[in-house]
This record gives structure tokens, C-alpha cells and sequence, in this order.
């Protein structure tokens, strides 16, 4: 297993700016659950301790439904997804591979996920 790395992200605005420890040799996926298909992110996983907002909580907004499980925070200015504390491993985030600054989708293998018969 590779060392996880931080990695600097956030919104569009700038108003959510957070550090994500991610694993490089791990896959990102996309998931075609309802909501994932709709907003076309790719996800990179990180631990819940992996993760540090350093400013804009306050500026985000979050959205549930279904189980209520999942938690999944946008900025509420530029309404970037930026991360969600996943349904199917509520002790982790996955991340929004575009809101990280240094990694593009072209740093990861793609891996799809069936969240929408999970």
C-alpha cells in the first residue's frame, strides 16, 4: 500500500478550502447511483480522519435522502460537490477528484461502482 498523500482542495469560490490524505495507488470511482450519475464526479476515497476542512463549513450546505446515510456537502455559493461521508463505508469521505489541486483523473485507474443497486 502506498503512503497516503495530502492533497489541497476546494470549491470553486474558494469559500470551502480543505486537505484530503489519499491513497495514489488507489482506484477513483464512479458510482451510478441517482445523484453520483447526475453530478459526474469521479471520487477518491479518504478515512474520516483524512480529511480537514480549513475553512467553509459554515458555507456549506448537505444533502440526504433515501437511508439518510450518506451526506453529501456542496458549497452553498458555487454549488461545487466537494465531498460525502459515503452510504456504503459511513467511516470514510469520498472526495471530489476535481476539487483537488496536483491529480487529475489521468493519476488514477476509474473503477465503477453499482451504488445504484446497492
Amino acid at each position: 500500500m502506498a503512503a497516503m498523500r495530502n492533497r489541497v482542495g476546494s470549491c470553486h469560490c474558494g469559500a470551502v478550502r480543505f486537505t484530503a490524505a489519499i491513497d495514489p495507488a488507489a482506484p477513483a470511482y464512479r458510482c451510478n447511483c441517482s445523484l453520483c450519475r447526475r453530478k459526474g464526479a469521479l471520487i477518491v476515497p479518504t478515512p474520516l480522519d483524512g480529511l480537514t476542512v480549513h475553512q467553509g463549513w459554515e458555507a456549506m450546505s448537505v444533502y440526504q435522502w433515501h437511508t439518510m446515510v450518506a451526506k453529501h456537502y456542496f458549497c452553498a455559493t458555487c454549488g461545487i460537490y466537494t465531498f460525502h461521508q459515503r452510504r456504503s463505508d459511513p467511516n470514510s469521505y469520498g472526495v471530489n477528484l476535481g476539487c483537488l489541486e496536483g491529480v487529475t483523473a489521468d493519476d488514477f485507474a476509474i473503477e465503477d461502482v453499482d451504488g445504484a443497486n446497492e
